[in-house]
Order: structure tokens, then sequence, then C-alpha cells
């Protein structure tokens, strides 16, 4: 039937019981349906349905797929005591016509992370103003052995909607893919990092897979120069279809957060520092068009207004409230459900605090649901289609020798714990202070030898 099954996995000796796995699932449904679908469209999102299996063949199954996990997941344990499980469909394949099955299917996945440059007033320290997060946390993840090099992969060029940009973002993340990109063939990984661990990016042996795609009948010849034309023509094609629009949805009318609020390129990113060397200072951002999928995800990321700096002193003041009145959690709607009622409270864009925990809790809610969409994960599946076949009613993107039908959809929707928000405040200081101390002061020769930590700094003033 072409869905896949997906388990609540938790931490050994923490075993939930099934009531309590069947209401988690019931509200990672809900969440979906309800709160997500209005942000992204009916098309993009596929919330799925609880379904309950015999135990047996959950325990099977779990030991089947135990040796294929990767190591930094084995932490946490598959539920395999409830029976219950989300059905949903396999996003490597074509979501929208069903009789192409048959054909190869390409399916591309982009982490595209947070797509813009805080604007709060907030924030204390300037430097967050000019790089993005993304750029700020590579040297953190490097310095802590996550990754061997830094990705030039900077979120702002790809949310651009400038096609140079965009281009540069995607051939960066071909480049380095770290977990920000796959690429699946028939529904099998053909490129990307199984795991956390220094990923080889073999272009040769992508284009040997990608060539019957591009290059149905024409017997380009192989080597360097047919590697860089069959990857020019994919990055075209992720392009093309990111900047579609297949979709009208509620999020589209509703009032929007000004895009302009914030600055529309990173310092960091390796195109602007370019651009710089070249003397060119102005950074050209086209815009995205309102339909398409990655509008609507930073839309939906900018309910972010007020940066976890902004917003951890309100997150307090809800944490005081329940503190002296714990039984009013589930009137707040912390824990869920996750219904129309939540869905129209997160409309409220003021920021005017006016000292209430509503205001509060409302903010709370709008960085969660910012969280989830920096984190989610474009699906592009693509198909070979004949030039008969493609009619008006399906979308359809051209390349130079070949035309393709396609999908887009959003995946990894689930609303972030209320409980992460002391974690993302502790680790945003982290990842700040170490590119002050480590990047930007080796960048700056004055800064350099003035950055001393935790040293008193004075000032001496000399009679002119």
């Amino acid at each position: 039937r072409c869905v896949v099954l997906r388990f609540l996995k938790s931490p050994p000796n923490q075993n939930k019981t099934s009531e309590e796995i069947l209401h988690h699932l019931q509200n990672i449904v809900d969440f979906g349906k309800h709160v997500m679908k209005q942000f992204f469209g009916e098309n993009y999102v596929h919330h799925g349905e609880i379904i309950q299996l015999p135990v047996d063949f959950v325990r099977q199954l779990c030991l089947k797929i135990q040796p294929e996990r990767p190591e930094s997941r084995c932490d946490k344990d598959m539920d395999t005591l409830s029976g219950y499980a989300m059905c949903l469909p396999n996003l490597t394949r074509l979501q929208t016509y069903r009789f192409v099955e048959h054909r190869p299917i390409l399916c591309i996945e982009i982490k595209p992370k947070c797509g813009f440059i805080p604007f709060s007033s907030h924030i204390l320290q300037e430097v967050k103003h000019k790089v993005c997060r993304y750029c700020m946390h590579q040297h953190l993840k490097v310095a802590n052995g996550k990754w061997k090099r830094p990705s030039k992969y900077c979120p702002l060029d790809l949310f651009s909607g400038n096609k140079q940009r965009m281009h540069f973002a995607l051939k960066s993340l071909l480049q380095e893919a770290q977990n920000n990109l796959k690429i699946f063939k028939n529904g099998e990984l053909i490129y990307g990092c199984k795991d956390d661990q220094d990923c080889v990016s073999d272009w040769n042996e992508l284009a040997r897979h990608l060539k019957p795609f591009f290059f149905p009948s024409n017997g380009l010849v192989s080597g360097p120069h047919c590697t860089r034309t069959i990857i020019k023509e994919l990055i075209h094609v992720i392009t093309m279809t990111l900047l579609s629009s297949t979709d009208a949805c509620r999020a589209g009318d509703m009032k929007t957060v000004p895009i302009s609020q914030g600055r529309s390129y990173c310092e960091a990113s390796a195109f602007n520092k370019e651009l710089v060397r070249n003397g060119k200072h102005k950074l050209e951002s086209s815009g995205l068009p309102r339909g398409c999928l990655l509008y609507k995800t930073l839309q939906a990321q900018m309910l972010d207004m007020l940066d976890i700096e902004g917003l951890y002193p309100l997150y307090s003041r809800v944490e005081q409230y329940l503190e002296e009145f714990p039984e009013e959690r589930s009137t707040l709607q912390i824990d869920g459900p996750y219904n129309e009622a939540f869905y129209e409270k997160l409309l409220d864009l003021s920021t005017e605090d006016d000292g209430t925990v509503a205001f509060a809790l409302t903010k709370v809610s709008q960085y969660r649901i910012a969280m989830t969409a920096k984190d989610c994960s474009i699906m592009i599946a693509l198909s070979p289609c004949l030039q008969d076949e493609c009619s008006e009613q399906r979308p359809v993107v051209l390349t130079s020798k070949s035309r393709f039908t396609f999908s887009v959809s959003v995946l990894d929707l689930d609303l972030k714990p209320y409980e992460s928000i002391p974690h993302q405040h502790k680790l945003d200081g982290k990842i700040v202070n170490y590119y002050l101390k480590n990047v930007q002061a080796k960048d700056d020769p004055v800064m350099s030898s003035l950055f001393k930590e935790n040293e008193d700094c004075t000032l001496v003033l000399h009679k002119v």
C-alpha cells in the first residue's frame, strides 16, 4: 500500500501505558490536522491515522529493524507493548498520481532550518542581528566533533527566492549534506548521511544514479563534465519545485509577519562573503512566491517574534503560575488537545506585553510552532513523465532533456515540547558565546587582542 508505520520511542525504563501512548499519538495526529494543515495547506501536510497491530507482529518487527538503526538513535527503545502506531503515506513516493507508481521515483529530502535573522528588540548580543543561527551553530558542532567540516549552506540563501542564491545553497547542501539533505531512489537512500558521521559526497556516484532521470536517451560522455551537468540539472529541478505553488490554504490569507522586519542576508554566508570580496555589498532578495512551501514555512518560523531571549521570561511566568495552580495545566492546553481553539489563539500577533499569563502562554505556543517549522523536512518526489501524459491538472517541471511530474510534502511536524524551552535558552547562549570567542574574535584582529574571557577591562584616558 506504499505506507509507513511510525512507532513511539522512549528512553529505557520509561514505559508508558497503552492509554498514554494512544493519547500521545492522538495529539500528534490532531496537531497535524488542526494546526499545521492551517499553516502549510491541505496538499502539503499528511497527518496520518492511528492503527492497532498485533503485539507479536510489532515485537518481530522491532527485532528485525534493530540492527538497521543508527547508533545515535539506540538510546531510545521502540514501543512494543501497546500495539499502537501511526500509519502515514510513504513520502519518498509521489503523493498525487497513483498510476505512475511503476515509474522510477526520485525523492529529495531537505531540512531547510531557520530562514530569517531574528529582529527582536530583546536580543542582547548584536551578532544575532547579523549572523544566522545555523551558521553560528555550525562552528560549535564542528568543535564538539559532530561534523568534520562546517557547511557553506546558509538557510537565508535558500529562503531568499533569488535563484542564484538558492542554487548556491543547494550546491552547498550537496557538498556537505550533514543531516540536512538526503536523496532516495525508489524509496532507497542513495545519498546523504546514514548517521552523524563524516559524509563523503561522491558526486560521480550520485550522477550515475541520476543520469537515467535527466538524460534518458542521451549518450552524454562520462567524467567530471557529465557529473557537473547532471548536478546542475538536479539543482534547477529542486529550485523550481520549491518555488512552485500547488496548494491554496488559509495561511496564505492569515495576517502574516512582515518578512522585511529582519535583514535578508547573513554576514557569515559564503555567498555573501564572496560578494563582499568582489566589492559588491548588495544582495538581491527576490522574495518567495506567496503560495510556495518555503514561504509558508518561513511564515510559521517567524511566529518566533521575541527570540528565545524575549520568550524565556514569559516561559518563567507560565512556570510560576503552574507552580501555584498545577491543576490549571490542562485548562491552559499546554499538552493539548490541539484543536481549532488552540489554533485560533496562535493568530494573535501582538507583542505588547500586558503582564498576563494568557499573553505569556500565547507567545510560548507560537514559539513552539516556530521551532517545529524550523526543524521540519521538505520532501520533493519526482517521476519522469511523457509529453502526452502531462495534462494541465498535474504540476510538471521541465529540464533540458526530460520532464517530471512532482509532489512536495512537509514532514517532521511534531510540536516541540514545552519542557524543551530551558534547553533552547541554554543552547542559544552556548552557540552565541562560542561564535563570539572563537570565530568573530579571530576574524577581527582588534577584537582578538581585546577579547579575554572573564577579564575586567579598564579604559585609560591620556591627556592630549
